[in-house]
């Protein structure tokens, strides 16, 4: 074999589907839209849920999401705009503020609450969902939480700005900047891309990963030639067929999420704030929580 050949090209990811999130509530009557976790899209492991909030109206979010449980996998919430307090029952409390991230691993269970700490003006972002394997669902509860400053945004290509909130993007000199969130269970990628009108890019994804973009500004097209998707604000585009995706803004500019992580391929048994491998776990949780032990 000629060790001197030169290495077979990365091979092309795609939009394999796409769908529209379904408006819903939580909380304490929330309003939001939910991309997964829905009917359309179950779950896409090791995600369990993606939800987008966004609203000028005080009315949609000020009852915000009162004290409540979690069980067995993680939360990550991602603030754009607006103002959210939260506090958990092992005395953990902490403003997320625009720009900031709070990546919690729920564990073996805590409770907590998240109350906007504003009663007017814009309240946006995502909450997402990520499954823990088996071995780490009792694992001691804990936070990753950076304000927007520790939030590392590189320009990878003219017109393209991309903040760093887990994983690595190499910036336009190959260098790979690492955002400041570790979990090596799903080993994530999570990346906010914001693409100037007609500005085009080229990411590498991790091999192996299930992985999903979500436009909220603007239009983008994911893929290349034939297999090219254009994705409006508020779809979700599952990715797949390789590990370099290539996307372009339209003439409006574009922003989006894209998020990878690797599968885990477990057993899931989840009802409301507990995900576990099995039913018995699911009812152990609950005695757990009724009885204090959280």
């Amino acid at each position: 074999m000629d060790s001197t050949a030169p290495a077979p090209a990365p091979a092309r990811a795609h939009v394999a589907r796409v769908l529209r999130g379904t408006p819903t509530s939580d909380g304490a009557g929330v309003k939001l839209t939910r991309v997964i976790g829905g009917p359309q899209l179950d779950m896409l492991d090791p995600f369990l849920l993606l939800d987008e909030f966004g609203t000028d109206r005080a009315e949609d979010y000020i009852a915000g999401f009162p004290e409540h449980p979690h069980r067995g996998f993680e939360t990550v919430t991602y603030m754009l705009d607006g103002r959210m307090r939260h506090k958990d029952n092992h005395g953990n409390e902490g403003l997320l503020v625009p720009g900031s991230v709070q990546w919690m691993t729920a564990g073996r269970g805590l409770v907590h609450s998240e109350m906007p700490e504003q009663e007017a003006g814009r309240m946006r972002g995502f909450q997402l969902w990520v499954n823990l394997p088996a071995s780490a669902k009792m694992t001691q509860p804990r936070y990753q939480e950076f304000a927007p400053g520790q939030i590392p945004v590189v320009a990878p290509a003219p017109g393209v700005s991309v903040k760093v909130i887990a994983g690595a993007v190499a910036d336009a000199e190959g260098r790979a900047v690492p955002g400041p969130i570790v979990q090596p269970a799903t080993d994530p990628l999570y990346v906010d891309i914001t693409l100037d009108a007609d500005a085009a890019w080229r990411l590498a994804l991790p091999q192996g990963h299930s992985a999903f973009a979500y436009v909220f500004e603007g239009t983008a097209s994911l893929g290349e030639g034939d297999e090219a998707r254009a994705l409006p604000a508020q779809q979700l585009g599952v990715l797949g067929g390789g590990e370099l995706l290539e996307m372009r803004a339209g003439n409006q500019g574009a922003r989006l999420i894209l998020v990878a992580g690797r599968p885990l391929r477990e057993p899931v048994a989840r009802y409301g704030p507990f995900v576990m491998n099995t039913k018995e776990q699911v009812m152990q949780a609950f005695v757990d929580f009724q009885e204090g032990r959280f």
